[in-house]
């Protein structure tokens, strides 16, 4: 599947494993969540749609309520998520969320 990033730092972050960017020097020291994401994002151009991320259940793969966005989860028990907009000939990669309070988590 053809993946566009929105965002300069996670093309680089994919690319090479760290970036220069503030925004993800949060990720960049955590290993896990590197190798995590550059795994998303390597099964996302093997699939052939979206709908095949369903079979991927560690991703937890949902389309987003009341937001035109979809998800999934960068480590699987980890609430960190890569969001993403499902456009015809692809995907547009946007940003992740860093939010240690989804699903209820109050770590």
């Amino acid at each position: 599947m053809k993946i566009v990033f929105k965002d300069e730092a996670l093309s680089e972050l994919y690319e090479t494993g760290k970036t220069k960017y503030q925004k993800y020097k949060q990720i960049c020291k955590n290993k896990k969540l590197v190798n995590g994401y550059i795994r998303v994002v390597s099964i996302m151009y093997n699939v052939e749609s979206t709908k095949d991320l369903k079979h991927f259940s560690f991703l937890h793969y949902e389309k987003l309520r009341n937001d035109p966005r979809s998800s999934v989860r960068l480590v699987n028990g980890l609430v960190e998520r890569l969001l993403f907009t499902e456009t015809d000939d692809g995907i547009e990669v946007e940003l992740i969320e860093i939010d240690s309070t989804h699903y209820g988590n109050k770590k």
